[in-house]
């Protein structure tokens, strides 16, 4: 009995056993089959949804190569506002316009290139360029952004005078002139690249004594080291020179020097003597030739033979050069280059492979460097320092100007707010430069004068509605009220204020203070929802806005994210977001 009942139990706890494991089963394949579903489910989603909602959105690709699962490709006429015709392309239901008919009606920018050995095709709404401040201002520090220009190899730039080391422009007179405006770019972009870029390589080739360099003395020409108690700077021995009037007479350095070609050189020259730099294109091995005369010249050019003058005042006097041979040789090479060869040279195709010396004179501290920057700072401070106004403290344009039909022609030597602005920011930094020398703040303060005088009566200062007061980069009649140029001229009263000493800055602090109420009153009228307006003559005109090209448009928005790190103010900066938006394709919405 107790047998069977045994047997009976061990039946019935193994079949309890067996539906244990089953059910254990069946809740697996569940779990296993559930997951599997959502799987399944999750692909299709994002098989059918997930096309076109990526960070860059993806479109269906129609080839049109005559496979039967595509559609047939039709070229078609797209009616442009019933007005004109181009030729488009028809796939199934997508009509394709060509990109060079979009790119001119809609103002947009796009290039096809190679990424990853990959071609595509790229699409911008501008090219401006937004650089963010890395920090607050500093008015002593870099100028807003100015350490990327490159001011001496623009096409409006002549070339870099020999006398006074600064450019010529031919933005409005081919013939080249002096503009205050560019100088003091020139100025402020070297200072903020002796900020930002690395400290130069420098070799010091002769100095008369320390470093004595190989010359070659042709008979008939000498050479010697002796002391001149003449220079303005006490000094050791200086290099005299005598030869003949041929260039077979000429003193020469024979050298193979590459990437420093930047020349510093003290130099005195006697009636008839010159400098050359001979320099060569390492890649075609052709011979370029670049002299520093005694002459009133900015730039000659005579096959491979380049000539700038140094002034027929520097005879018999010593003199500093600072020059960068690159930008000397370029400037010559547009002139005697074919159009169809012609292309600007890169800097690293150059070497020097010889310097000479002919006639009579001495030279003293010839250096080969990669950059002299707070040389070509100075330059550009005592141009400024030499050639303002004294009675107005302006440094007038000498060039005819015409904003557009309905402005008053400006006769030479009408003033500039923004040069004004720009030379009072570099005169600032030549101040804290050179650790308080005066003549760099007297100029700036003086430089103050303009922004009193009313417009019509050859100052800067024009009024909004009679009651804002605007500094005008072009002071017309009407006024223009340009917005980018009368921003630099805030700077420039800002740049002054933070430097001067406390007892000399309150001029500059009311005049910046009055201009900023300004700008926050008027900012949005710039405003077109999609862009920027240049300036307000649409409003003191009654014309057609003069939209600001992208990249005047970018200008304004790095002008106000800078601001903005002076001014709390959120209107400058929600409006530089705003503005920044529309470089992307951004547009205010429609009501």
């Amino acid at each position: 009995m107790t047998a069977l009942k045994n047997g009976v139990g061990a039946s019935a706890d193994q079949k309890a056993r067996f539906f244990l494991v089953i059910m254990r089963l069946n809740l697996k394949f569940l779990l296993i089959s559930l997951c599997l579903m959502v799987a399944l489910i999750t692909f299709a989603l994002w098989a059918n949804c997930g096309v076109g909602h990526g960070l860059v959105p993806k479109w269906p690709q129609h080839h049109g190569d005559g496979d039967n699962s595509f559609e047939q490709t039709e070229e078609i006429d797209c009616i442009i506002n019933q007005e004109y015709a181009i030729g488009c392309r028809k796939e199934g239901e997508e009509v394709y316009l060509p990109f060079s008919f979009l790119q001119k009606y809609f103002d947009v920018y796009g290039s096809l290139n190679v990424v990853d050995g990959s071609r595509r095709f790229d699409w911008t709404h501008s090219y401006g360029k937004v650089n963010y401040p890395k920090g607050a201002y500093d008015p002593r520090g870099i100028f807003m952004y100015f350490e990327n220009y490159n001011v001496e190899m623009r096409d409006r730039v002549k070339c870099i005078s020999a006398i006074d080391g600064v450019p010529i422009s031919t933005q409005w007179e081919s013939q080249g002139y002096f503009y205050a405006t560019q100088i003091a770019q020139f100025g402020l972009s070297h200072y903020s690249k002796n900020l930002t870029e690395p400290e130069p390589r420098r070799k010091t080739v002769e100095d008369g004594e320390r470093e004595m360099a190989t010359w070659i003395m042709p008979k008939g020409s000498s050479m010697n080291r002796t002391i001149d108690r003449m220079r303005p700077v006490a000094g050791g021995a200086v290099l005299s020179f005598s030869t003949g009037k041929s260039f077979d007479t000429a003193v020469v350095l024979p050298m193979d020097h590459v990437l420093d070609l930047v020349l510093s050189i003290d130099v005195l020259l006697k009636p008839n003597s010159t400098i050359c730099v001979t320099l060569q294109n390492r890649e075609t091995q052709k011979l370029y030739h670049v002299y520093y005369i005694l002459a009133d010249l900015l730039i000659g050019v005579q096959d491979e033979n380049i000539y700038y003058g140094i002034g027929l005042n520097s005879t018999g006097a010593w003199k500093h050069l600072t020059r960068d041979l690159f930008v000397d040789l370029q400037k010559g090479l547009p002139q005697y280059a074919s159009t169809d060869k012609r292309r600007k040279m890169r800097r690293t195709e150059l070497k020097v492979v010889e310097i000479s010396l002919l006639g009579n004179g001495s030279i003293d501290n010839l250096t080969l460097s990669t950059s002299e920057h707070i040389s070509h700072f100075y330059d550009a401070a005592e141009w400024l320092i030499r050639h303002q106004d004294p009675s107005t403290g302006g440094w007038p344009i000498p060039v005819r100007r015409k904003l557009g039909s309905g402005f008053g022609e400006l006769a030479r030597g009408w003033y500039s707010a923004m040069a004004q602005g720009h030379a009072i920011s570099l005169l600032a930094r030549a101040y804290y430069h050179s650790k308080g020398d005066k003549r760099y703040l007297r100029a700036a303060l003086d430089g103050l004068k303009l922004f009193r005088i009313p417009s019509y009566q050859g100052g800067v200062l024009a009024t909004f509605l009679g009651k804002y007061a605007w500094y005008e980069e072009y002071p017309t009649t009407p006024h223009s009220f340009v917005l980018n140029g009368f921003i630099y001229s805030l700077l420039g009263l800002y740049d002054l204020n933070s430097t001067a000493p406390a007892n000399q800055s309150n001029e500059a602090a009311v005049l910046f203070e009055q201009g900023m109420a300004s700008l926050k009153k008027m900012l949005l009228l710039y405003d077109t929802g999609s862009g920027t307006s240049y300036d307000l003559r649409h409003f003191t005109l009654g014309i057609a806005p003069n939209l600001a090209r992208w990249d005047y448009h970018a200008t304004h928005v790095n002008q106000l994210l800078l601001l903005a790190t002076i001014d709390p103010d959120p209107l400058i900066a929600q409006t530089a977001e705003r503005w920044k938006n529309y470089m992307v394709g951004k547009r205010a919405p429609h009501n």
